[in-house]
């Protein structure tokens, strides 16, 4: 039996890890999963804990308020070690390009210990945008020894990076897995209750999140602005937004969108309350990677408020659009999107191009062929 040590800390690596991990589990006879979550977002990630009834070997608890990437970097790095001497893993297995992903990458090589990455190889190749994650995936594609990309573009990103061919793995992206797993549970419950709480049966519910720290001052300012605007001239839509917890959002997100009739600012909510808000909505805001990989395959035009992406395959198929963080080209594009149907079906209507839902399994498959 094989040890694997998954490495995560915030909602999204948790979502995306969490198909993994129950494919792992399922193969009880040739690895043996251990979990240690380094709490990078502890409420946000305990949602996700919960919801797929993950339970942590080893917790390192490490969020505290206005912490900055050097206390993430130093507390993962030192909580790390005593984890991968006592568990002796043969292989540490990471997602995505959170700060909690390459430090555990590192502390697993200084013990020369094998590393796998999941979603490998996305690129915006500007080391400040997005910030710190770009640079994040760079430096643990070097450290890493098995890349699981989503797709051939981000394969390619590898390869031109002289990662060998023989050890990337073109698998989709795990999030849909997690989304297809909650949209059934969802079909197979009754419905949830969280659309009820918003007088939404005659409006266009226009769904937001936001969070990037490259973002904050300038460019969450003219957001907010944006979104009052366009509340303020369509009465037709309402617009929802779970607010993150990071003061830098919160504090222009009250300033500017508090007290505006169809502005609903809510507190960040469960994964299953948001698939639900998801798939309800006409349309989505958001400078997230995650929702750009989900809200196609519920078939849902998405607006992305940055100036770059490190999925282009989505503005390539037509699923999403960058529109930055300029309030005038926020507000034409959502009002573009409400007010022609033809170029909303356009958007909403195709294929999306992050995978099947079986992205998980491939990788447990993988795994077995190394490992076993």
């Amino acid at each position: 039996m094989k040890k694997i040590l998954i490495v995560f800390g915030t909602r999204p690596e948790a979502i995306k890890l969490a198909p993994v991990i129950n494919k792992l589990k399922e193969r009880e006879k040739d690895f043996k999963a251990i979990i240690c979550v380094t709490a990078q977002h502890r409420e946000m990630l305990d949602q996700v804990l919960s919801i797929f009834n993950i339970k942590p070997d080893y917790d390192l608890d490490i969020m505290k308020n206005n912490q900055n990437l050097f206390d993430i970097t130093t507390k993962v790095l030192v909580g790390l070690k005593s984890v991968l001497e006592e568990a002796n893993p043969d292989l540490v297995m990471v997602q995505g390009d959170t700060t909690t992903a390459f430090i555990a990458g590192l502390g697993a090589f200084y013990l020369k210990i094998p590393v796998a990455h999941v979603e490998a190889g996305l690129r915006t190749y500007n080391k400040y945008n997005p910030f710190p994650e770009d640079m994040n995936r760079h430096l643990l594609s070097a450290i890493a020894d098995y890349h699981f990309a989503p797709t051939e573009w981000s394969k390619t990103n590898l390869i031109k990076e002289h990662i060998p061919k023989e050890r990337i793995w073109v698998t989709g992206n795990t999030v849909i897995d997690a989304l297809q797993e909650i949209v059934k549970r969802q079909k197979a419950d009754k419905p949830n209750n969280i659309i009820s709480k918003f007088k939404v049966q005659s409006s266009k519910l226009i769904l937001v999140t936001g969070h990037r720290r490259e973002s904050f001052g300038e460019g969450f300012e003219n957001i907010c602005q944006a979104l009052r605007e366009i509340a303020q001239k369509r009465s037709d839509i309402i617009i929802v937004y779970p607010v993150h917890l990071n003061p830098n959002v919160r504090q222009p997100v009250n300033k500017i969108l508090k007290n505006i009739a169809n502005v609903v600012l809510i507190e960040p909510i469960d994964y299953e309350p948001f698939v639900s808000l998801m798939n309800r909505s006409y349309l989505i805001l958001t400078d997230s990677g995650g929702i750009q990989e989900e809200a196609p395959s519920l078939g849902k035009p998405v607006l992305v408020m940055r100036n770059t992406t490190e999925r282009p395959e989505g503005v390539e198929a037509g699923v999403v659009r960058l529109v930055g963080t300029v309030k005038d080209s926020i507000v034409e594009n959502v009002f573009e999107l409400l007010d022609n149907k033809d170029i909303y079906e356009g958007m909403s209507k195709k294929a999306n191009p992050y995978g099947d839902g079986k992205a998980a399994e491939r990788i447990a498959d993988i795994l077995s062929s190394i490992l076993v």
